[in-house]
């Protein structure tokens, strides 16, 4: 039997598993039980299972190696119970047993359905190693045992948390490489002159190195951001059960499971100062999506410019010169297209989009509890791991790779009127203004329009120029 099956495995044996609502058959070779099945049947969506969040899938066991520790500790569950759970969560830690997680990642019921696929999975597993067949819950119960001291509530809402936790550090580093990528190229192009543009208008000169450097700076502002984020999310409700109240649940688990979870996921996990008010509050998450969102507009800009700049080759701007990824047109020879930095903006209109989900589902929550939660991370997830894979690709394959045609950027600035700002404090503005209108409209070099304008000055200031 393979440990990693998923949802599309067709098996002709059944057990029958019962809940509440009555008999259920599950396919005999699988570990989730009959709560999972009935929820892969009413919820096919998107076609995409929760095993493509392992993130969320290891911030699940996580919670369930703690509170299975946490009520051994509180001799509310035996030892060869308790050994069992936490031998099958180190091993879906492991990455083993993630096919099982195989309901779609949108659903109803405020993650109800995540938690026990992860109750049952646990269960069925621990079962196993206790010698037991599947499905034998009188001998270890995925509600009674799993579940102990728990409601969905503050485990998928904890999960969450912490699955973003996780993306939070892979955004850093990819962020960072972003940055640096930009900084190397502005160190190597610092010593080119080109015409700086504004409202797609010539403006005034710069360096290719100054322009790549804004480039760093603009995003390496948001670090910091992606940083000041861990800390919020590791706040939880865990232990608040239903609502916040803690119903349920024993005192000296309510007292020991946040210590618990920090010793074992290794993170500095905090109980919230109100788990009530944490049981329904979202805000953070549209927080989180906002920072996504501003990342991803700076992304969009940048991939723009990049697009902009290496325009042509011969019929456009054509500073830049991008690497050459893959042939262009299926019917124009030459044509090579700037694939990476289109794949870069297509992410980031999916990232707007994506913000606009999380904010209505953030608002839509009722009373005690956010019945949207499942969305909001499936959001935050594809943002966030679209965003990572969408800035490596663009160092990779774009940023490193990037050269500038020094001749091109040259003519560009000289033949345009970027130099003539810098004269009008020595020439004034009617002069300069004078100067401008023949370059323009005669197509006169500068130093042709300075003999003609100011005739006296004019081969000073072209030696200053070094025209």
């Amino acid at each position: 039997m393979s440990r990693q099956s998923d949802s599309s495995s067709i098996s002709t044996k059944v057990r029958t598993e019962h809940d509440f609502l009555g008999e259920v058959e599950v396919p005999a070779d699988r570990l989730f039980g009959a709560e999972t099945q009935r929820a892969v049947e009413n919820f096919p969506i998107t076609g995409i299972p929760l095993s493509k969040m392992p993130e969320l899938i290891k911030a699940l066991a996580w919670i369930k190696l703690a509170a299975a520790q946490t009520n051994l500790d509180a001799r509310d569950l035996s030892r060869e119970k308790a050994d069992a759970i936490m031998v099958a969560c180190r091993e879906i830690l492991s990455g083993e047993h993630h096919g099982e997680f195989c309901i779609d990642v949108i659903q109803g019921g405020a993650g109800t359905s995540t938690n026990m696929n992860a109750n049952e999975v646990i269960a069925n597993r621990a079962l196993e190693l206790m010698g037991h067949r599947r499905g034998e819950y009188e001998q270890l119960h995925p509600k009674d045992d799993i579940n102990k001291c728990q409601s969905a509530n503050d485990v998928y809402a904890t999960a969450i948390r912490l699955t973003i936790v996780q993306l939070n550090v892979k955004l850093n580093a990819a962020t960072r490489k972003c940055v640096k990528a930009f900084e190397r190229k502005a160190r190597e192009f610092k010593h080119v002159m080109k015409l700086g543009r504004t409202q797609m208008q010539d403006a005034v000169p710069m360096s290719v190195g100054q322009e790549m450097q804004a480039f760093a700076d603009s995003l390496g502002e948001d670090i910091d951001r992606i940083e000041e984020m861990q800390k919020l999310f590791l706040e939880t409700n865990l232990g608040g059960s239903a609502i916040g109240t803690a119903v349920g649940v024993s005192p000296y688990y309510l007292e020991n499971i946040v210590g618990n979870l920090a010793k074992v996921c290794g993170l500095p996990v905090t109980s919230s100062a109100n788990r009530i008010e944490a049981s329904w509050d979202t805000g953070i998450f549209v927080y989180y999506s906002g920072l996504l969102k501003r990342l991803a507009t700076k992304l969009g800009k940048i991939s723009n410019d990049l697009r902009l700049l290496s325009s042509g080759p011969l019929g456009g701007i054509g500073e830049l010169k991008l690497p050459q990824r893959q042939p262009g047109s299926s019917i124009m020879p030459g044509k090579i297209n700037p694939v990476i930095p289109e794949v870069m903006n297509q992410i980031c209109y999916r990232v707007f989009g994506a913000d606009t989900t999380v904010t209505f589902a953030a608002e839509a929550g009722q009373l005690q509890l956010n019945a949207m939660e499942p969305v909001i991370i499936w959001s935050l997830h594809d943002s966030c791991t679209s965003l990572i894979s969408g800035m490596n690709t663009l160092v990779e394959n774009c940023i490193n790779g990037i050269e500038v045609d020094e001749a091109r950027t040259a003519e560009l600035l000289n033949a345009s009127t970027a130099r003539v700002t810098s004269l009008m404090p020595i020439i004034g503005y009617s002069a300069a203004t004078e100067v401008a209108r023949n370059i323009i409209e005669n197509r006169e070099t500068l130093a042709q329009s300075l003999r003609r304008v100011v005739p006296l000055k004019a081969d000073c200031l072209i030696a200053e120029l070094d025209l």
